[in-house]
C-alpha cells in the first residue's frame, strides 16, 4: 500500500510503517486513509494478534499533519477532515488487539495525536514529541487536547499546547506520555516485539475487554473532542491561521495579530 510497509517480523505481530520519509512521514488526507484500511483489516484478519506502528527512518515517526493540504481548507473541510480522522484515532484507541506506537525522531502535532491514540509507546532516545499547532495559529485537531489531558494531567498538558514546546523522550517517560525509552531503533523494536509477546501469551479476550474496560472512563462521547474539533474548524477562518501555516511553509517566524 502506498505510504506504507508492512509485515510480519514475528508470527501475529503485524510492523506497520509509515513510509513518507521525504515529508517526514507527516499525515495526508492519502496516508489517514491508507491507515484507516489498514486497521479495519487488523480488525478482520485473525492472523493479526498485535501491532507495533513506527515510522520510516530515524529522523520521525510521524512530524504531524500535512501543513500544505492544511494550509488551504475551509471551515467545513476542516471540521470533516478532523471528525473523520478522530474516528479513526478511536478505531486505534478501541482495537481489541494491543497496539504499541514505537516512536523515532519526532512525534509532533498529529503525530503525537496517532502515538497517543496508540495502547502503549516506546520510543528512542533521539525522539521528540509535541503539541506545536498553537504556532500555526490553529489547536490540536487530531484528540490531542483530549488525549494528551488524560496521559499527562491537566496543568503538564496545558503548559505543552499552550507553548508549543517540544520535549525530549526522557522528558515525555517522565511525565507518564512514554512506557519506555530506549538507545536505538533495534532495540525499541525488540522490546515492543517482546512486549507484544508477553501479551499475546494471555487469553485474547481478557486482553480485548481490560482495553475496553480501560477506554471505557474516557468516553469518545465526551464533549471535549466535539468542543475540539468545532474550535479547530473556527480557527481555519481566522488570519492568524493563515499567518502562521505560511510562515511555516516559507520557513520563517509568524507575525500573529489575534485576528
Amino acid at each position: 500500500m502506498k505510504n506504507f510497509r508492512t509485515h510480519y517480523d514475528t508470527p501475529h505481530i503485524l510492523t506497520v510503517t509509515v513510509s513518507r520519509p521525504a515529508a517526514l512521514n507527516a499525515l495526508d488526507n492519502e496516508t489517514l486513509d491508507g491507515l484507516r484500511e489498514i486497521i479495519q483489516e487488523v480488525y478482520q484478519n485473525d492472523e493479526t494478534r498485535g501491532i507495533i506502528l513506527t515510522g520510516e527512518g530515524e529522523k520521525a515517526f510521524v512530524a504531524g499533519a500535512d501543513i500544505k493540504e492544511l494550509s488551504v481548507l475551509n471551515a467545513q473541510e476542516a471540521l470533516a477532515l478532523v471528525e473523520k480522522t478522530h474516528r479513526l484515532f478511536k478505531q486505534i484507541e478501541d482495537c481489541p488487539k494491543p497496539i504499541i506506537a514505537a516512536v523515532n525522531g519526532f512525534a509532533l502535532g498529529g503525530g503525537c495525536e496517532l502515538a497517543m491514540a496508540c495502547h502503549m509507546r516506546i520510543a528512542t532516545e533521539n525522539a521528540k514529541f509535541g503539541q506545536p499547532e498553537v504556532t500555526l495559529g490553529i489547536i490540536p485537531g487530531y484528540g490531542g487536547t483530549q488525549r494528551l489531558t488524560q496521559l499527562v494531567g491537566r496543568g503538564k498538558a496545558l503548559e505543552l499546547m499552550l507553548t508549543g514546546d517540544m520535549i525530549t523522550a526522557a522528558e515525555a517517560k517522565t511525565i507518564g506520555l512514554v512506557n519506555h525509552v530506549v538507545a536505538t531503533h533495534a532495540d525499541m523494536m525488540t522490546l515492543a516485539t517482546s512486549m507484544l509477546t508477553r501479551i499475546l501469551s494471555k487469553g485474547p479476550l481478557a486482553v480485548a475487554r481490560v482495553i475496553q474496560s480501560v477506554n471505557a472512563g474516557y468516553s469518545f462521547e465526551a464533549d471535549g473532542y466535539s468542543a475540539e474539533a468545532r474550535n479547530f474548524a473556527a480557527l481555519t477562518t481566522t488570519a492568524d491561521f493563515k499567518e502562521g501555516t505560511t510562515a511555516f511553509i516559507e520557513k520563517r517566524k509568524p507575525n500573529f495579530t489575534g485576528k
